[in-house]
């Protein structure tokens, strides 16, 4: 931490050194230097911070494998332990080190000659890494000091430097992206080889409780995911009929008709409810929602249980109302004021011209904040849990429990599990086919929007 703290406080001094002697070299004309001050500090700034930076980790990280080696040497019967206990003994060492546990657990007598070993090459390392940091920072500080003249290009140099790190992060992101994809992929083959794809594809009943004896129930498990699909296509669905047109016309009232003194107070309160946890939504709909339409449909002659798709359906919408209000409302703001005032020149009310020009024109940003909207409501697990249950039932009422595929993973990896069977497995296999599934809506939501979107020079 204290390593930390001292590079960015030697960045921040290059930044004004650099910014100084810049300004020193002319005395009125500023033109006379390539670059501006502020370039050439922006350039000790970066060549300081980032590169030390890189030494602090790549420190830690062989720190960590260093100590770790000399220290487990002096454990009795190194030799003869696998990874699984050498990781624990190390463990142990490093909370022995603190003296501030009791429990005898974590206690060993035969662990103090290496625990000591463990505190003084951590000190060590602590030193040799807060020297070794310094005496770069100064090198560098005295070397690009050095480099800054009047003809010194800075701001090409940061620029340059700038875009490289736009790159790396693009890079990071990418491949990011593509080992989420991969790791789904190959568990997910893991899989299949022991549940034929099409079974797992077009099977209609979900019950993957493989039990430990032969003559159990369910001892085979079945991984039809057709049920636990339809659910969340029917939670999602719900939620979207409410959300979609509450947002939408919210967003349009508040960017063209709402007058200022209220669309400041609205804006700010509908926005409050996107940061309302998730849970607490839970609670809202399984304790007033659920009994309230159980209630409403006894009144009325229908059977609705107290855990239904509608009711995690309506609250779910309540909540991605904010990403479709908020972020169209700033899109249909984004419009630009002349495409409107040339619509009011031709005499279009000013229904018309948000029906004809606004909305239009806004429209792939509308349905991006739909796609968030419905991808929020997709991967979302708590509501459903504590309103809709956890009961897999192909049904497309909406008064009748049901489940989603997000639920199911998290059930699926609860506790302690062993990637070796079908029924851990599974929940990869679940994951793959709503990355799936995301997927193919956004590709259909770009299709639409390069069909309707209105395009002006």
């Amino acid at each position: 931490m204290y390593v930390f703290i001292a590079i960015l406080l030697c960045s921040f001094y290059g930044l004004y050194l650099g910014r100084k002697k810049s300004a020193n070299l002319v005395t009125n004309k500023i033109s006379q230097l390539h670059s501006t001050p502020i370039y050439h500090g922006y350039y000790i700034f970066l060549w300081c911070f980032f590169p030390s930076l890189i030494v602090f980790i790549s420190w830690q990280v062989l720190d960590n494998y260093l100590i770790k080696s000399l220290v487990l040497n002096l454990v009795p019967g190194f030799e003869t332990l696998d990874k699984a206990n050498l990781s624990f003994i190390f463990e142990k060492i490093k909370i022995m080190s603190t003296h501030k546990t009791i429990d005898p657990f974590f206690y060993d007598e035969q662990l103090i000659p290496a625990t000591k070993k463990y505190n003084w090459l951590t000190k060590v390392s602590d030193i040799a890494l807060f020297t070794v940091t310094l005496s770069f920072l100064a090198i560098i500080l005295v070397y690009l000091r050095n480099k800054i003249q009047m003809g010194f290009k800075a701001r090409v140099k940061v620029e340059k430097f700038i875009k490289s790190i736009l790159f790396a992060c693009s890079v990071v992101a990418i491949f990011t992206t593509l080992g989420i994809v991969l790791s789904l992929l190959l568990e997910s083959l893991k899989f299949f080889q022991s549940v034929p794809l099409f079974d797992f594809i077009f099977g209609t009943h979900w019950s993957p409780q493989i039990a430990i004896r032969e003559d159990q129930v369910g001892s085979s498990g079945a991984f039809g995911s057709v049920p636990v699909l339809a659910g969340t296509l029917l939670i999602t669905l719900i939620a979207m009929i409410v959300s979609i047109p509450v947002g939408l016309f919210s967003a349009i009232y508040l960017s063209d008709y709402a007058p200022t003194k209220i669309r400041s107070i609205a804006k700010p309160l509908l926005e409050i409810l996107a940061g309302i946890p998730t849970v607490v939504y839970g609670f809202f709909a399984a304790l007033t929602v659920g009994p309230f339409l159980r209630r409403f449909g006894e009144s009325i002659g229908l059977n609705v249980v107290s855990e239904s798709a509608l009711a995690a359906g309506l609250v779910m919408g309540i909540m991605i109302i904010p990403f479709i209000s908020s972020l169209s409302d700033d899109i249909i703001n984004a419009v630009p004021q002349e495409l409107k005032d040339g619509s009011y020149a031709m005499g279009a009310t000013k229904s018309e011209t948000m029906v004809h020009v606004t909305l239009p024109a806004a429209l792939p940003g509308i349905v991006g904040s739909i796609l968030l909207a419905v991808s929020r409501a997709i991967g979302e697990t708590m509501i459903v849990v504590m309103a809709a249950g956890m009961s897999a039932r192909l049904t497309a009422n909406p008064f009748e429990a049901v489940t989603t595929v997000t639920v199911q993973i998290v059930t699926l990896l609860v506790g302690d599990q062993e990637f070796d069977n079908p029924k851990t497995l599974a929940a990869f296999a679940l994951g793959l086919q709503l990355f799936l599934l995301t997927l193919f809506l956004n590709l259909f939501a770009l299709k639409i929007v390069q069909k309707y979107r209105e395009k002006y020079e």
